[in-house]
């Protein structure tokens, strides 16, 4: 089987970044103020409502953890099945499935409902939880798709160490980009537009890298032409 080239990776990689910011952006902003990717801050908001903070929901942020670690776990043993890059596309696979369902909910159901919320941040934590699984199999420096804290360290503290091994700044720099452009163009969807419309962009880039790599994977199955006479 063909792997993507490590440009052609670290873009689909990017994309799937992108992704995360869309996804949170609208849990945070439409579901309760509660995150489907960045589990460090549900586990802070975990402790912060449990305190008594009245503006935070302890089942959301119990809800969207253990959906997480559901998903996370199904990407682990998936790619314990599979080589890296495969393991890779049906995750991503099953979670442009889950997406789907969620932009489904999210116009049908909708927000707001106690159950509409819990629904939505299970399908979208399942998600986010079988394409972080991936990722960390494919071990890509600095991205990770879903947490910048590491990334952002590296920035700094490799900052006087730029060219040496290891020491990718422009991807460090492309990372943080693609996060804000994903959560303001989640932002911008889900506070003036509908909840459905974020979901929908979030699909169409996962369709997009899961494109990639099923065109990835045919070109590794081409046999060369037979040689001339």
């Amino acid at each position: 089987m063909a792997e993507p080239k490590p440009r052609d990776l670290a873009a689909l990689l990017l994309t799937l970044t992108v992704v995360t910011g869309v996804v949170d952006a609208v849990s945070f902003l439409g579901l309760g103020r509660v995150f489907v990717a960045n589990m460090t801050g549900n586990v802070v908001f975990f402790g912060f409502a449990a305190a008594g903070e009245t503006t935070l929901s302890v089942l959301a942020s119990l809800t969207a953890v253990l959906a997480f670690l559901a998903g996370a776990l199904a990407g682990g043993r998936l790619a314990r099945l599979e080589d890296d890059y495969a393991a890779l596309r049906q995750a991503t696979a099953a979670q442009a499935a889950l997406v789907a369902v969620a932009v489904v909910l999210s116009a049908t159901v909708g927000a707001g409902s106690r159950l509409g919320d819990e629904l939505l941040i299970v399908v979208l934590g399942l998600a986010m939880g079988l394409q972080n699984a991936a990722v960390r199999r494919i071990g890509a420096p600095d991205l990770t798709t879903t947490v910048l804290t590491m990334t952002l360290t590296g920035f700094a503290a490799d900052s006087k160490a730029a060219g040496g091994e290891g020491s990718h700044p422009l991807r460090k720099i492309a990372a943080v980009g693609a996060m804000v452009i994903g959560a303001f163009a989640g932002g911008l969807l889900q506070l003036h537009v509908a909840m459905w419309t974020a979901l929908t962009l979030a699909l169409v880039l996962i369709v997009g890298v899961l494109v990639v790599l099923w065109v990835s994977r045919g070109r590794g199955r081409r046999r060369p032409a037979a040689a001339g006479p």
